[in-house]
């Protein structure tokens, strides 16, 4: 740029001022990781790259990934891959593989390494030879997984979700395979219904639960869906927010009442009861008359069925 030689020293015929060169702007790289309390679950792992390249590597469990944003190029057994929009991508374990932005604007991803529980490896040739399943449905599903596992008091419903969603991989993986002979439906729905009562306080797992009913995980939550109309974990969910009311009514505070009733921490219990009741549990326990006392909680229902009665209440 020139300025006039009035300006300062009359000596001066010009002065040449050159801007600095703007700064490249840093990769940006945010990552998140972790270890839920969920079995078959090695690692959740969230991260949002730019520039970063992944060199050929291996892993000793199988990858599950879907891209949120951008889209990732990779090559898996010397053949060039990708990920589309709706798409879930299932790596195999101890097959080489690299990645890298495919756009100029990077990548967000959300991966989940289950072990050989979930998958086994005689589904690693299937993998190979298409690991980019377009499913919209698929894809929806694994993110409701991840969503499950960001909180960590919501571990039950992110072994349902994973569960139906290895059986689904399974399925596209080995389509030929014959279907798992299920129990009787009703009464597998019956007998869950029964633990997730006896246990609403204390929970209790999806795999001890299978076992106690002598189903498949994944037919227990279907047996339950189908008969009452509501997957297991919502129904163990609203059965606490139902007891946490009468307990807020009651007068107890929030903080005592959420791990009285099961939850994990006051705010998992805001979360659940807001979605169901549409209000904050504070709001809910102020929302009375002025006037009105006080009164001791309503006993449980459930509580006031004999065990040999209990699951008979709910239409099937």
């Amino acid at each position: 740029m020139l300025r006039d030689s009035r300006v300062g020293d009359p000596r001066v015929l010009y002065v040449l001022c050159v801007s600095p060169e703007a700064p490249r702007p840093e990769p940006r790289q945010e990552v998140s990781a972790w270890r839920p309390r969920v079995p078959g679950i090695v690692e959740v792992f969230h991260a949002r790259f730019t520039e970063h390249a992944y060199p050929m590597h291996v892993h000793d469990a199988w990858t599950v990934l879907i891209v949120d944003d951008g889209a990732v190029r990779y090559d898996l057994d010397r053949f060039a891959r990708g990920t589309p929009g709706d798409t879930v991508s299932l790596l195999p374990p101890h097959v080489p593989h690299n990645g890298s932005p495919a756009t100029a604007r990077g990548f967000r991803k959300r991966v989940l390494y289950l072990d050989m529980t979930q998958l086994d490896e005689s589904l690693i040739g299937a993998a190979v030879d298409g690991p980019d399943l377009a499913d919209p449905g698929l894809r929806h599903r694994v993110g409701l997984l991840h969503a499950a596992l960001a909180h960590p008091g919501d571990v039950f419903e992110a072994e349902s979700r994973l569960a139906l969603i290895g059986e689904q991989l399974r399925t596209r993986l080995s389509p030929g395979a014959p279907a798992r002979v299920p129990a009787t439906d009703r009464r597998v729905a019956r007998d869950v219904r029964e633990l997730l009562d006896a246990h609403l306080a204390a929970g209790i797992t999806l795999e001890e639960a299978a076992r106690l009913v002598y189903a498949h995980p994944t037919h227990l939550v279907r047996a339950f869906s189908a008969a009452y109309g509501i997957a297991p974990h919502q129904y163990l969910m609203s059965r606490r927010v139902d007891r946490a009311r009468r307990l807020l009514l009651g007068g107890r505070p929030a903080a005592e009442v959420a791990t009285a009733v099961g939850f994990y921490d006051q705010s998992h219990l805001t979360r659940h009861f807001k979605k169901i009741v549409g209000t904050t549990p504070g709001r809910y326990a102020k929302g009375g008359p002025a006037h009105a006392p006080a009164s001791a909680p309503a006993p449980d229902p459930v509580s006031r069925v004999p065990d040999d009665r209990r699951g008979c209440r709910l239409p099937g």
